[in-house]
């Protein structure tokens, strides 16, 4: 019998999903301007000069080397801000997890807050169009269950590329390395994780588009790794100064090592920029 917990991500995921049909169809009819073109084109760019928040969630409906009825789900509240300092433009993008996750022999659901992740990207000048930034990246310990979070600090780097000239094609990549500091609690691995997330989006008009963006990761303490590609289907609405950006995007894994890697899992959001 599948958990409860996954149930509740279930019904999560159909409400994040009826959600979406909503708010598409009530704008299903707008014709794209030059201006709502621009922001549609920046609607998935990391480094957009606005402020945004993010509510997303991965439901994994099956994990590579467990039984077919264990699922897990993670949800993510994500901030970002840019700054300046001086004549030096930054963006703050701060992240906080919620996991449940099949753990233990009988794999039983546990589910807390999981470990704060923090990363200020120095935005560096480049031709309109094509945002480039890079710079320090921090994790928090904050999990409330041990087995949720990694119990360390963690220092690393962050670089993020952002193409957006064309108003129908835009790609780029994030790219993180980070690893634990100090002394590393009894019991545990030392973190020392790699992360490279390319995204490609093309737009269809009317705030309609496609794409993907998924996460490939690799753990240098034990060299599992995970490959998972997918296929977006988005829709960019405006509310006034809001720019809405609702998708959903199943993904599955076509290379990996290590049992416990999700083999497949659908990423939904409602990403929000204030223009």
């Amino acid at each position: 019998m599948k958990s409860e917990t996954g149930k509740v991500g279930r019904r999560a995921l159909r409400l994040g999903a009826l959600i979406w049909a909503m708010a598409a169809a009530s704008a299903f009819a707008q014709e794209d301007s030059g201006s709502a073109a621009s922001a549609n084109a920046d609607a998935n760019n990391p480094l957009a000069n606005v402020t945004a928040f993010n509510i997303q969630t991965y439901h994994i409906g099956s994990f590579h080397g467990l039984p077919d009825d264990v699922n897990g789900n993670q949800y993510w509240l994500r901030f970002a801000k840019p700054l300046s300092f001086g004549n030096s433009n930054w963006l703050l993008r701060a992240s906080l997890p919620y996991n449940s996750f099949p753990l233990g022999s009988e794999f039983g659901d546990v589910g807390g807050v999981g470990d704060l992740d923090v990363f200020l990207a120095y935005q560096i000048d480049t031709q309109p169009g094509i945002s480039f930034g890079i710079g320090p990246q921090i994790v928090a310990p904050t999990a409330t269950d041990d087995r949720l979070g990694a119990e360390q600090w963690q220092l690393g780097l962050a670089n993020v590329f952002f193409d957006g000239r064309s108003p129908k094609f835009q790609y780029g990549y994030l790219a993180i390395y980070r690893a634990g500091i100090g002394d590393t609690p009894e019991g545990k691995t030392r973190p020392n994780l790699g992360a490279f997330q390319p995204f490609a989006f093309l737009q269809l008009g009317d705030g309609w588009y496609t794409g993907g963006a998924p996460v490939w990761t690799y753990n240098f303490s034990n060299d599992n790794y995970n490959v998972p590609l997918g296929l977006r289907a988005g829709k960019v609405v405006k509310f006034g100064k809001t720019t809405a950006n609702i998708f959903i995007e199943p993904q599955w894994s076509v290379a990996h090592r290590g049992d416990g890697q999700p083999e497949f899992q659908v990423y939904a959001a409602i990403n929000l920029q204030f223009r």
